[in-house]
């Protein structure tokens, strides 16, 4: 079973269909035709320019090529995960890279060798670029919303930490409630998406198999398989970078350090 290749000419009809977009700003004065047209634009450009880098990508098939791929890929993910944080603290741009680094190719790998059985072959563009850019766009959502969330939640609650600390808590004592609730409210986008998979939604990976003649039970494995290893990617990835700044916040001598807090605005 073949898949049906699409030509210039039938994805600039689809992208025309954005003009209804452009049209219902214009009707309703949001004032988005702008912002409509250069999203539209970079859509374009910035996916040509992937698709002409994966392609020679694939064609060489070299580790050493994958490998910058994927540092540019992840570096590029934690950058975007700070941009999205309003609220930050003093070394958040270490911690994010770490975390990011550390979970998307933690579990990538593990899903890499054990799973997938590529042990030696790890770097083969077809299961490694996909799987990784996967785990980094949601694993960065995660870490951005956790780490908002802390820092709006001490900011809150700064009076009562601080009472706390006076009182004699130690510094996860005082910090334990506002570290849960960052590390739940970074969840919340995966879990709700896999609550709702395969009833509300079928996930782009899966629609991509299904278009390309897969196999609906081969390509139903392969999204779990990826959906776990995204839950698994984010819930390391923020976990990790509301520690490290939980860290950064609350030092040794079990003070909180609100100076290192400060806004994007």
């Amino acid at each position: 079973m073949e898949y049906v290749q699409l030509t210039n000419v039938q994805v600039a009809l689809v992208a025309a269909l954005i003009a209804i977009n452009g049209a219902i700003s214009v009707a309703l004065k949001l004032q988005l035709e702008k912002t409509l047209l250069i999203a539209s634009l970079r859509t374009i450009v910035q996916l040509s320019i992937v698709g002409m880098c994966l392609q020679w990508v694939f064609t060489a098939a070299q580790w050493y090529v994958v490998l910058l791929l994927m540092s540019v890929m992840t570096m590029t993910a934690g950058y975007t995960a700070v941009q999205q944080t309003k609220r930050r603290h003093v070394g958040v741009w270490v911690d994010t890279l770490i975390s990011v680094w550390a979970s998307s190719w933690l579990v990538t790998g593990l899903v890499l060798i054990i799973v997938l059985e590529r042990a030696t072959e790890w770097y083969r563009p077809q299961y490694v670029i996909p799987l990784l850019g996967m785990v980094l766009g949601n694993t960065l959502n995660g870490i951005s919303l956790g780490l908002n969330s802390l820092g709006e939640t001490v900011i809150s609650r700064r009076d009562h930490i601080e009472g706390l600390l006076a009182l004699g808590a130690t510094r996860w004592e005082a910090a334990r409630d506002s570290v849960q609730q960052a590390v739940r409210t970074g969840m919340i986008p995966i879990v709700n998406s896999m609550m709702i998979v395969g009833i509300v939604s079928l996930p782009g990976m899966m629609t991509g198999q299904l278009l390309a003649g897969a196999d609906p039970t081969d390509a139903v494995k392969y999204q779990i398989v990826v959906m776990f290893l995204i839950a698994s990617a984010t819930a390391l990835g923020t976990i990790l970078v509301v520690l490290l700044a939980y860290r950064r916040l609350f030092n040794a001598q079990h003070q909180f350090r609100y100076d290192l807090l400060k806004s994007d605005k």
